[in-house]
């Protein structure tokens, strides 16, 4: 699943190509995704000009000038194709990349003017796209769960250190708890606890305030060197432009099970555990 860098490389590459873009014809194939997509989508937003494309944790938000905003979820295999002249060129994001696109699982197209047209499409069908009125966004229930961006000046140690001091979940999983901090998923959790030489099954309130400390400021640097570089190409994930991401060359610990750890001067080997059903990768040597 693509977390926060992925989907913020998505927005980014996604406001460059429709953003300013009239809405010509919304064409459904398959309306059964998480959520049942909105049959009269098209009635709705046809004409609609893209205002912006924004990013709340995993979330895309597409504004539209009719102050509505189309909110998408890419779930588990959620793709976007952007097809430029009518097929002779294709752009896509996801996790599985191929540059042809099985028509069977497109949910969704999306045509605009200057001759561009974007496609939802999705195997697993676990992601979603649905129409809110911009004015709902902080009372939506997908996102006013949702806790801070941990890119932002609200994740700090004010905010965070009383989260840890009262709960016994393990940091690990508080950290992909998404109430707490949104965005962050399995890939750079464990990475961020390996930066920090902390144990993922430590249990929060037992931390001290220099390693929730260094947490904070691991989980900045990590996501902006991600974002940086594209995301991470699990299983060849590719932003819109067709670039892979390369922050995966990076990872630490991540996918590196029974290899040396890669801290200057530790002599430990990465073990691969498994919390909640997730795999955990850490050093035993370097995370105490």
């Amino acid at each position: 699943m693509p977390e926060l860098p992925e989907v913020e490389v998505v927005r980014r590459s996604l406001q460059s190509f429709i953003k300013g873009l009239k809405i010509r014809k919304v064409s459904i194939f398959n309306r059964d995704l998480r959520y049942k997509i909105d049959k009269n989508l098209n009635k709705i937003i046809k004409n609609q000009k893209i205002t912006s494309v924004n990013r709340k944790s995993k979330f895309l938000l597409i504004s539209l000038e009719s102050s509505n905003t189309i909110l998408i979820h890419l779930g588990m295999t959620g793709k976007i194709f952007i097809l430029k002249n009518y097929y002779d060129k294709i752009y896509k994001t996801s996790f599985y990349y191929s540059n042809k696109i099985d028509k069977k699982h497109n949910h969704l197209s999306i045509d605009f003017n200057n001759s561009i047209s974007l496609i939802y499409n999705d195997v697993r069908k676990f992601g979603f796209i649905k129409l809110i009125a911009t004015s709902d966004i902080k009372k939506n229930r997908h996102l006013q769960i949702l806790g801070p961006e941990p890119l932002s000046k609200e994740f700090d140690e004010k905010y965070f250190m009383p989260k840890l001091k009262k709960t016994k979940k393990n940091i690990k999983n508080l950290m992909m708890d998404q109430s707490i901090i949104s965005g962050l998923g399995n890939i750079y959790v464990n990475e961020i606890l390996h930066q920090s030489s902390i144990n993922p099954i430590k249990i929060s309130n037992v931390l001290k305030n220099h390693e929730i400390s260094k947490i904070i400021t691991n989980t900045k640097l990590i996501l902006q060197k991600a974002i940086r570089l594209g995301g991470s190409s699990i299983k060849d994930f590719r932003g819109i432009s067709g670039k892979n991401g390369n922050f995966q060359q990076n990872f630490m610990v991540y996918d590196r099970a029974n290899k040396p750890c890669k801290k200057e001067k530790c002599i430990g080997q990465i073990k691969k555990i498994y919390i909640s059903n997730r795999s955990t990768f850490y050093c035993s040597k370097c995370q105490k």
